[in-house]
């Protein structure tokens, strides 16, 4: 058996041995895009621990030869004293899940490599920031440090570009909580680290979190999880540096314009975990003309290859792209009728693809809710629209009090920001609103995929758990107060207000009308779901065979 795959243009398995995240960087290495080097442990050996709770027979072995190979590949070695390599080691199932699964980066950083690491760049609190991030991600995913025991530890390390003194006294923290959770030390040995980390990332697969996820997208609990291990890209090295997610259209309107995040001199995680104010994408052109040029060329080569939206997730060192992840968008409601539309209208799918592309339940959020005119004086806090429509329920603040609330009626979760251990919440609630993140954050990006209202970035708002409450311009509202939230403008308001349905799509009139030609004599003033679904009906029957 042959556990582990290099991430090269010739590799043949599919998605279901590499996952979803391998198999999407195999594609851009034969499309010639900037990909780090690395390698993938495949799903099969996940379902081999989850059988018996071990690493399966031989892939240590192989562990060890796939990272001499990618040490040959960077010219750099695993915990080196010299010229040190640091990887990101990260899950990815044949479907995406979205945060919902561990990721452990910087991994290798022991003791030495990081005093290596400063020596080689001249820049100590470069390398200390690198070593607290892998001790912290350690900590939470490998260790099982609470995320409340490390919270300080994230307060403290705010003002990284401080004195490095203050990352060394962070770093010796999380040792001691490391010591104290597990009775052993922070292995310095960076290839035992790897294979604790591979461990982690596959009983990760079983997590309450993740089995809520999967519930939620019907998607098999049988499939696994696959590991990809790469050598890390910096997006914290310097001013020049730094990460960012991208959309190839905007994700609300399906509008084909660049959308997403950037955020300069920072990791990925900063960006997707929500806790770190973003930028908008566009200002990479102004600070790096050269990335932003190379990023737009890769998204059209994307979505010329996918035939589709994507989605990226990007990181940039020293003005040089790296592209860490690609899927396609996976738009809902509106954004995907516009999508499907505007692609068969360019002639890079046609009509019939175009219309099976479409959910019929994605035609009940076309019409975008919105609230109608508001008093300001009802107006609780404003943030940033992230998922369109309108929720109304009552104001929960944390995943176990949604999960309480909901049982009489519907609630809002409001979050300084959320995290894979609010999934519970989040199933259960009609909206979400975050105080800080932004439009691709994990509150954002899971609230789109469950076509429920989002509002991020509410900078004015404070989330008080401890006290059951939330506060805004001097406000304060307990816990089970009727509150609504608009996720196109990013209000919330207090009380139910008055809500109407946006103007007739013209998009989706269009495709409507492609429907109604592929059906015989079909009526009209039918449902739009229901003329949606009987075109897809013919169409399915032709592809078996039925003529149309």
């Amino acid at each position: 058996m042959t556990w582990i795959h290099p991430l090269s243009a010739e590799v043949e398995e599919t998605a279901d041995v590499l996952g979803g995240k391998a198999h999407g960087l195999v594609v851009l290495r034969r499309l010639g895009l900037p990909v780090p080097p690395g390698f993938v442990i495949g799903t099969e050996a996940c379902r081999a621990y989850l059988r018996t709770g071990r690493l399966p027979h031989g892939l240590t072995t192989e562990l060890a030869c796939a990272v001499k190979e990618l040490e040959a590949a960077t010219h750099r070695e695993l915990g080196g004293s010299e010229r040190p390599l640091a990887v990101s080691v990260r899950s990815g199932g044949k479907v995406s899940m979205p945060g919902m699964m561990s990721t452990v980066l910087n991994l290798g950083l022991t003791s030495r490599a990081t005093a290596a690491l400063a020596e080689e760049r001249g820049e100590p609190r470069f390398a200390l920031d690198s070593r607290l991030r892998f001790l912290t991600s350690f900590a939470s995913q490998v260790v099982g440090v609470g995320e409340e025991s490390l919270a300080s530890v994230d307060r403290a390390s705010a003002g990284r570009n401080g004195d490095p003194s203050a990352l060394e006294s962070a770093i010796r923290h999380v040792e001691r909580l490391v010591h104290e959770q597990s009775g052993e030390p922070v292995p310095e040995d960076a290839a035992r680290q790897l294979e604790l980390a591979v461990a982690a990332v596959f009983s990760s697969w079983d997590t309450p979190r993740a089995k809520t996820y999967r519930a939620l997208h019907d998607i098999p609990g049988d499939l696994g999880t696959a590991v990809t291990v790469q050598a890390m890209v910096f997006g914290n090295r310097d001013g020049r540096s730094g990460t960012g997610v991208a959309f190839s259209r905007d994700p609300n309107t399906g509008e084909h314009v660049p959308f997403g995040e950037v955020l300069f001199g920072r990791q990925g995680e900063d960006v997707v975990s929500g806790s770190s104010l973003t930028g908008p994408l566009h200002e990479l052109a102004d600070r790096e003309p050269a990335v932003w040029s190379r990023l737009l060329s890769a998204l059209d080569q994307l979505e010329e290859h996918y035939r589709d939206a994507c989605y990226v997730e990007f990181t940039f060192e020293a003005g040089e792209l790296w592209i860490l992840q690609v899927r396609p968008g996976r738009f809902v409601g509106r954004a995907a009728v516009r999508v499907a539309v505007d692609l068969a209208e360019a002639g890079t799918i046609g009509r019939d693809e175009a219309l099976l592309r479409v959910s019929p339940q994605h035609l009940a959020q076309v019409r975008t809710p919105r609230i109608a005119a508001i008093d300001p004086r009802d107006v609780f806090t404003r943030g940033l629209g992230a998922s369109p429509g309108v929720a109304v329920g009552r104001v929960a603040t944390t995943a176990d009090s949604a999960a309480r609330l909901a049982a009489g009626g519907p609630v809002v979760l409001l979050r300084p920001e959320t995290s894979p251990l609010d999934m519970h919440g989040l199933a259960v609630a009609t909206g979400v609103v975050t105080a800080r993140g932004g439009p691709t954050s994990h509150a954002a990006v899971v609230a789109r995929a469950m076509g429920k209202p989002a509002v991020v970035g509410a900078t004015g708002l404070t989330v008080d758990a401890a006290d059951g409450c939330v506060r805004a311009g001097g406000r304060t509202l307990p816990e089970g107060t009727l509150i609504a939230v608009d996720g196109t403008g990013g209000e919330v308001v207090v009380g139910e207000p008055r809500i109407v349905a946006a103007a007739t799509d013209p998009h989706l009139h269009r495709l409507l009308d492609w429907a109604d030609d592929v059906v015989s004599g079909a009526d009209r003033n039918r449902d739009e779901r229901e003329r949606l679904a009987a075109a897809q009906a013919v169409l399915r029957d032709a592809d078996q065979g039925t003529p149309r």
